[in-house]
């Protein structure tokens, strides 16, 4: 028997349970730490943690202790995945504890209101476009004029003749045009060509108009033609189940088996196995395409599984029953795929098949 640390009182019941089946089996199989270590390919380290509690245990570890101990799985796994999950909300839970608190990364904004919280009064002030036309000279008396408005001035035709100013003499503006006569006669010789020109434009818009027209017949844009109909594919029909059966194959998988009408009638027991004083036996119906295990004459703690391949299920005597309880569905097509284990308090193990 090897000389085990005591476990620490603080450890979740899964993670303390599945450390004493593991210092169970490996003292059972006499082999000692060191070596289950070099027989199953793990480091002495990790199995002294393991054992200890210090870490969680890879599924492959246990794989590989049940092949070199000779020690059933179906227990040895069931005690493992209620470990496992133990574990997973203790590293959730550490890392919660862990996180930084919020506001006190690097993108935090620093204080005064973002840019789009400033009110409109306090915006910085946008000056309006300028109007055609020259701007009027600012009033020296109001210093808001020089600064931030410019106030509009009429355009020339709406000026009465006090508005505008008189030019200075000596200025261009009080100079007589420097042109002569032939200048003259070249405008009036431009303003009948720029009259022709226009009348052309517009002729040129109004023939383009009419083609468009034609274009379209009667004028209207053609009907854009209909979508072609939607294809719906009809649903292919599920198969039939007998009334009160709510599922079958993978969608019975994690459900209880008298809620989703899988037993009574429907369902027969196609292995059993006597451990200790309890019957165990596994369960199958056919309709629902799915097995689970069910043991009778238990006690309080009684711990019972079934399995097929990696799909475990596990369930416990409870006090207040009648030392029977039943495990939920895993999916199978026959009862023969699936294995029935139970685990005594007493410490006795067995399976069906053996």
């Amino acid at each position: 028997m090897s000389a085990w640390k005591a476990l620490s009182g603080e450890l979740d019941p899964d993670v303390r349970t599945f450390a004493e089946r593991l210092r169970l089996v490996i003292d059972r199989s006499g082999l000692g730490v060191a070596a289950v270590a070099e027989r199953t390919g793990h480091e002495r380290a990790d199995w002294d943690a393991y054992a200890n509690a210090a870490r969680p245990v890879p599924r492959s570890a246990v794989v590989a202790l049940s092949d070199v101990t000779g020690a059933d799985l179906g227990p040895l796994t069931a005690h493992w995945e209620h470990a496992d999950r133990a574990w997973k909300r203790l590293l959730r839970e550490r890392a919660v504890q862990e996180a930084p608190e919020a506001g006190t990364g690097t993108g935090v904004r620093p204080p005064g209101p973002a840019p789009e919280d400033v009110p409109a009064d306090r915006a910085d002030p946008v000056l309006p476009a300028a109007p055609a036309g020259p701007a009027a000279p600012a009033d020296p008396a109001d210093p808001a004029d020089r600064t931030m408005r410019i106030r509009p001035v009429p355009p020339a035709r709406e000026r009465g003749p006090s508005s505008v100013p008189a030019p200075r003499p000596g200025s261009a503006a009080g100079r007589a045009p420097e042109s002569g006569p032939p200048a003259a006669r070249a405008r009036r010789r431009a303003s009948p060509l720029l009259y022709v020109a226009g009348i052309v434009g517009a002729a040129l818009v109004v023939t383009a108009a009419v083609l468009l027209v034609d274009l379209g017949g009667t004028g209207k844009a053609p009907a854009a033609a209909p979508p072609p109909p939607a294809t719906t594919t009809a649903p292919t029909p599920g198969p039939s189940l007998p009334e009160g059966v709510r599922c079958t194959g993978a969608d019975c998988g994690g459900l209880d088996p008298e809620d989703m009408g899988c037993g009574g009638p429907l369902a027969t027991t196609v292995a059993r196995a006597r451990v200790g004083a309890a019957l165990v036996e596994v369960r199958h119906s056919e309709v629902c395409a799915a097995a689970w295990a069910r043991i009778s004459g238990g006690a309080p703690g009684d711990e019972v599984s079934v399995q097929s391949g990696t799909a475990v299920r596990v369930a416990d005597v409870l006090a207040d029953g009648d030392g029977g309880a039943y495990t939920a569905m895993i999916p199978v097509a026959s009862g023969g795929a699936a294995r029935a284990c139970a685990t005594l308090s007493g410490g006795e193990d067995g399976c069906t098949g053996g």
